[in-house]
């Protein structure tokens, strides 16, 4: 890159000088604020990328059990769920070349860990509320069509885990290093894009700025193999099946099948795309398909959860049959904490209780798949 000035011709030709940003909180506000100049590529069906702001200084656990270790300085998701992770430095900043990389890769490690979809939404609404953007606004641009938003976040939760997201170094000025790097780390990377943004600033007479991108990475991109992209497996009932017999233990194990023989019998089932094994159950409900619940079997660390999709209920069916069905489920202490905390919030989440809870529970698959068939046939006969 060269210091030439850029020129805006009006009534008269204005020459536009190079200019440093300030300082890095100016850098990372412009972009929170503009996010259209890191919107390059396409979405699935290819339509334009449009990028819109999860979180500014998204903290990054290293722990199920921790607080944030690490900020990463911008979180961005796209319609077709695909996260992006943004760094932010300075030419001035000596990090850009090479300790930037490592604190990326390690944001993109553990969110990939430990950012579920709930926290993503709470974050990305939290957001909206302090930017004083309408939330029908905001998930107007994610284009969610009949997704409830807690469908669109389990999805972003997915690719995550799947390590299906976009990393973005962005600077005023990208040193050849850098640019090395993220080549190498595009072609071994398949399921991740790695790009660097270099955003050059101009100003000319009074506030006139001009912002000027420059993509590196692309061309790493493009040679990767169509092939050599994963397409996203969904678990099947047989992959569920063989965890549930190799690793639970008789109690767990059953309670396990027999709410997947119970979806299989009344709803759908459908699997989940991420690395751990997973299943979400859709059931009829006022003539449309509904998801009620998800049964995960997490490999790291080892756990097996339940999961009830509120927001989608509340979202179908309205807040007043979502709150009956959480009054309908059985009093385990360990789900009751947790439905206390939707009911505070409009039950929008995804509260969950593990196998061991509920074996440890005398009745409570009984009391669920009871609240289940109360949901499903009560409003069938109300339809």
């Amino acid at each position: 890159m060269t210091d030439q000035s850029v020129f805006v011709l009006g009534n008269a030709l204005q020459a536009l000088e190079p200019a440093a940003f300030e300082t890095e909180a100016e850098f990372q506000e412009l972009l929170a604020r503009h996010p259209r100049v890191l919107d390059f590529g396409s979405l699935a069906d290819g339509r334009p990328l449009r990028l819109v702001l999860v979180a500014r200084e998204m903290g990054v656990s290293t722990s199920a059990e921790s607080g944030p270790a690490y900020w990463l300085d911008h979180l961005f998701v796209d319609a077709d769920g695909v996260p992006t992770l943004v760094e932010v430095k300075r030419a001035s900043d000596t990090r850009i070349r090479r300790e930037v990389v490592g604190q990326m890769l390690d944001y993109a490690a553990n969110g990939a860990r430990y950012w579920p979809g709930a926290l993503l939404q709470r974050s990305f609404e939290e957001t909206c509320v302090s930017d004083g953007r309408p939330l029908d606004e905001a998930y107007g641009e994610l284009h969610l069509g009949d997704r409830s938003p807690e469908e669109f976040w389990s999805t972003v939760e997915e690719r995550l885990a799947a390590g299906q997201m976009r990393l973005l170094f962005v600077a005023d000025r990208i040193p050849l290093e850098l640019r090395a790097i993220v080549e190498f780390l595009n072609r071994q990377m398949r399921q991740t894009d790695v790009y660097a943004v270099e955003l050059t600033q101009y100003r000319g007479d009074g506030d006139l700025r001009v912002l000027v991108p420059r993509i590196h990475g692309e061309v790493a991109t493009a040679a990767k193999s169509p092939s050599g992209r994963r397409t996203a497996q969904r678990t099947t009932r047989a992959d569920m099946d063989a965890v549930i017999r190799a690793r639970l233990a008789p109690e767990p194990s059953r309670l396990a099948t027999a709410l997947l023989d119970h979806a299989a019998a009344r709803g759908r089932l459908e699997g989940g795309t991420a690395k751990y094994p997973s299943m979400s159950v859709y059931y009829p409900v006022a003539g449309r398909h509904v998801p009620i619940w998800t049964l995960s079997l997490y490999d790291n660390p080892v756990k097996e959860e339940l999961a009830f999709s509120f927001g989608s209920l509340t979202h179908h069916l309205g807040l007043d049959r979502a709150a009956a069905f959480a009054d309908s489920l059985p009093a385990v202490p360990e789900l009751r904490k947790k439905l206390e905390i939707q009911r505070q919030k409009g039950y929008k989440g995804w509260p969950s209780v593990s196998l061991s809870a509920l074996a440890s529970e005398p009745g409570a698959l009984e009391g669920i798949l009871a609240a289940i068939e109360e949901l499903v046939d009560g409003q069938e006969a109300a339809v």
